[in-house]
């Protein structure tokens, strides 16, 4: 776990590991073997002498479970450990990456991106697909198991994923694995997502907000003193997600923590938002409402040119368009406003901007970040980070992959993957 899709990562701060007094009470099965399988991973633990020394337990204990984790292809002992002194080096453990493969589905409301990574959370395949989530949950989910299948297929991905997750544009109950009154999103609220995605694949399915995965991705690539971290997307609308300084998601109570799309902005008493409230920031400043904007005013566009969407205002921006520069200028403006208000909220040590607009310019980003050091106080923004991100727009599939491997690694995972093994062994 070094490096998370292909950008490095200081410290990867997997999932926390059982105490020692904790593992020696379930001396057996999953616990241990997540414990042994997490220091491995982690880089922690490259030897047997370092496991029996990070667990506190027996080397026999150690021992006993980790060759039945060899045995099973989960874990490869090969090559020498460099150590000081004379002796016989010890054989070097490894997390074999072949053991498992995840699935990602960072989903949009106009397109996903879709990949598979091995338990070393290097890419096995990726591809883009359009698509189109107003038309409902069902059309959406058989092209995503249309596609995901075939992917499995081409890479020869053994009997199928380990662990799926999906990312979608609202608000989630990550613990049902529903959307729940998603604004742009008609016909989803309450739907199975989870619970379809695991009948249809064979696998646990993980479903989440796509700005949290964006979140925890961005967070997993960066030094941990950069959290805790602010993660904003802004597109077809405008999401946000927070990692705590411990490196975990802050959801809050019902998952509804990060939702500022729908924070009211002053002087916008006319404007209805898709929520149905009036004066939400996301109704005034996404990527949409920008691009409305521009199509009203700017009557010289010529009809080729008229953006609809987040793409195509990207794509004016980037070349210079006068008109979609405005517009993108005004709606930073707004969006610092709410931004500012979230600094002294959540006093974060890094703020992300992402998504297609911040990505095109450097307008938006600069816009923001003057109000958000003129508006906020200095004791929050005196050693403040407002950056773009670092991993564009594979922060989501990285997320998801950090999700999925993390489950792989958990003890139900790692008994789910050691069950399957066996199974295959046997056949």
């Amino acid at each position: 776990m070094g490096t998370v899709m292909g950008a490095q990562t200081s410290d990867p701060r997997p999932i926390p590991r059982l105490s020692v007094a904790g593992l020696r009470a379930q001396n057996t099965g999953g616990p241990v073997h997540s414990s042994l399988a997490r220091l491995i991973a982690s880089g922690l633990a490259d030897s047997r002498a370092d496991l029996v020394k990070a667990t506190g337990l027996a080397r026999s204990t150690v021992t006993r479970h980790l060759d039945t984790m060899i045995d099973a292809g989960v874990v490869t002992e090969s090559g020498t450990v460099t150590r000081p002194g004379r002796g016989r080096p010890p054989l070097r453990l490894a997390l074999n990456p072949r053991a498992g493969v995840v699935a990602v589905a960072d989903v949009g409301a106009h397109s996903a991106r879709l990949a598979l990574a091995d338990l070393a959370q290097n890419p096995v395949a990726q591809e883009e697909i359009a698509l189109d989530v107003a038309r409902g949950p069902e059309a959406t989910l058989d092209l995503l198991t249309e596609r995901l299948r075939g992917m499995l297929a081409e890479s020869a991905a053994g009997d199928g994923p380990s662990a799926l997750v999906v990312g979608l544009p609202g608000p989630v109950d990550a613990r049902a694995g529903t959307p729940v009154r998603p604004p742009i999103m008609p016909g989803w609220d309450g739907f199975p997502v989870g619970r379809t995605l695991t009948e249809r694949l064979g696998c646990r399915t993980f479903v989440d907000n796509d700005v949290n995965m964006m979140a925890l991705g961005e967070a997993r690539a960066l030094p941990e003193s950069e959290a805790p971290l602010l993660f904003i997307k802004i597109g077809t609308g405008i999401g946000g997600g927070l990692v705590s300084a411990s490196g975990e998601l802050h959801r809050g109570a019902e998952g509804a923590a990060g939702d500022i799309g729908h924070v009211r902005v002053p002087g916008a008493d006319d404007t209805v938002c898709s929520c149905g409230n009036i004066g939400c920031v996301e109704a005034v400043a996404s990527a949409t409402a920008m691009a409305a904007r521009l199509r009203r005013e700017d009557s010289g566009l010529a009809e080729q040119d008229r953006p609809r969407g987040a793409a195509d205002l990207a794509r004016l921006v980037r070349d210079g368009h006068p008109g979609a520069v405005r517009v993108v200028r005004e709606a930073a403006v707004t969006i610092g406003e709410v931004v500012a208000l979230l600094v002294h909220v959540y006093n974060p040590a890094r703020i992300v901007i992402g998504g297609a607009i911040a990505a095109a310019s450097d307008d938006l980003l600069a816009r923001i970040r003057g109000v958000v050091y003129r508006r906020a106080l200095p004791l929050a923004t005196r050693q403040l980070s407002l950056t773009q991100s670092v991993l564009g727009m594979s922060a989501g599939v990285v997320g998801g992959t950090v999700v999925g491997v993390e489950h792989v690694l958990s003890p139900e995972g790692i008994g789910d993957v050691l069950a399957r093994s066996a199974a295959t062994s046997s056949s």
